[in-house]
């Protein structure tokens, strides 16, 4: 009888311990969280034309360092320092009274020296006539024809000097010789401005502008074939402060020889400028063309990942597992990255909520997005 009722108490316990245990799988089991969202994008391959990256040097077309042509005393200052400034435009005036007294002493002298000339001319002509009827010697003939010819001679010199003090009143007036900005007076009014030799002022021209940046020799034989087939090859231009690159200019000079000590070659771009928001001495990234590839993978930047010295993504492969891959990059372009080896046009790649996977063969919950469009959708996955 005792017997009988162990055998019914340990039924009964081993009953309710596994009645507990199954109890606990179950609760366990609704517990285990849901895979992780992701967010994927479907690798393909297309032609696409891959860009170098360079820092260059905002430089103007046209740099004018303004001198006198005359020396004299500074009249009058005529431009807002900084301001923008028309071809022709007076700048500095300089007294032009010593200049005035000159010329009108040219014209007395040419109205001497006319005077003279018809004289001679007059004499020369009596002389021929004498000459014929032998009342003139030869000897006197000549001397009246040198005498004229001398005072032509004469008014030739006075048309020039006349000329020339001309020139220099037009000298006193200082003008732009071409539109830009000015910069700063750095001679002011009643100081002494001598001949090629006083900084007035300096002036630049604002538009367009050059863009002048160094290209290393393996950079200038991969764009050798681009170049060449574009006459005027694009380039794409950003400043100091500004995302990406969004000013657009054309290569409008390729240097005739390597810098020897540097081992790069010099490129010049040519800019527009309507806004100046380019100014000479900036700095600017500048974007070349430098190869063409029929079959390019290119996938978001932020998904290729580094152990070391290797670079590897991760796909979603069968079950939704993910699957760790390394790959072989290539240059970046803008926001994307462009891979060599290790991917295969169709696979999927992970580009959003890559923290979320702890290990290699972690089940993921993918959700499809553009792979242009991975930017714009970094948080669909992550929420």
């Amino acid at each position: 009888m005792v017997k009988k009722i162990v055998a019914i108490t340990l039924l009964g316990f081993s009953t309710l311990v596994l009645s507990a245990c199954n109890h606990g799988e179950a609760s366990n089991a609704q517990q285990l969280p849901p895979p992780p969202a992701v967010g994927v994008a479907e690798v393909s391959a297309a032609t696409t034309t891959l860009w170098r990256s360079f820092t260059g040097r905002v430089a103007a077309p046209e740099t004018v360092e303004l001198r006198p042509r005359v020396s004299g005393y500074i009249n009058s200052v005529s431009f807002t320092e900084g301001a923008l400034v028309e071809r022709g435009d007076v700048l500095f005036s300089i007294d032009p009274r010593p200049f005035k007294a000159k010329v009108r002493a040219a014209l007395a002298e040419m109205a001497k020296v006319r005077s003279q000339l018809s004289l001679s001319d007059k004499q020369a002509k009596r002389a021929s006539q004498l000459l014929k009827t032998k009342a003139l010697s030869r000897e006197e003939y000549d001397q009246r024809i040198a005498a004229r010819d001398s005072a032509r001679a004469e008014l030739d010199a006075a048309a020039a000097a006349l000329e020339n003090a001309q020139l220099e009143l037009q000298y006193t007036e200082v003008k732009a010789p071409i539109s830009g900005r000015v910069g700063r007076a750095l001679v002011t009014r009643g100081n002494l401005a001598r001949t090629d030799d006083t900084l007035l002022t300096t002036l630049v021209s604002v538009d367009p502008m050059y863009v002048y940046f160094e290209s290393d020799e393996q950079s200038l034989s991969a764009s050798r074939a681009l170049l060449s087939v574009n006459s005027t090859p694009k380039v794409r231009i950003g400043l100091s402060g500004e995302q990406g690159y969004p000013h657009h200019g054309a290569l409008n000079f390729i240097d005739n020889r390597l810098n020897s000590d540097t081992g790069t070659i010099q490129f010049r771009a040519v800019v527009a400028n309507p806004d100046n928001t380019f100014k000479p001495g900036q700095f600017a990234r500048v974007e070349m063309p430098s190869e063409q590839v029929t079959e390019a993978i290119l996938v978001d930047s932020k998904a290729v990942l580094t152990d070391q010295d290797r670079r590897y993504v991760y796909i979603v492969g069968e079950n939704n597992l993910s699957e760790r891959r390394q790959v072989e990059i290539g240059p970046r372009q803008g926001s994307l990255m462009v891979i060599r080896k290790g991917l295969q046009p169709g696979e999927k790649i992970i580009v959003n909520g890559l923290q979320k996977i702890l290990l290699p063969g972690m089940p993921v919950m993918p959700e499809l997005v553009a792979m242009d469009n991975s930017l714009k959708n970094t948080q669909a996955a992550g929420q």
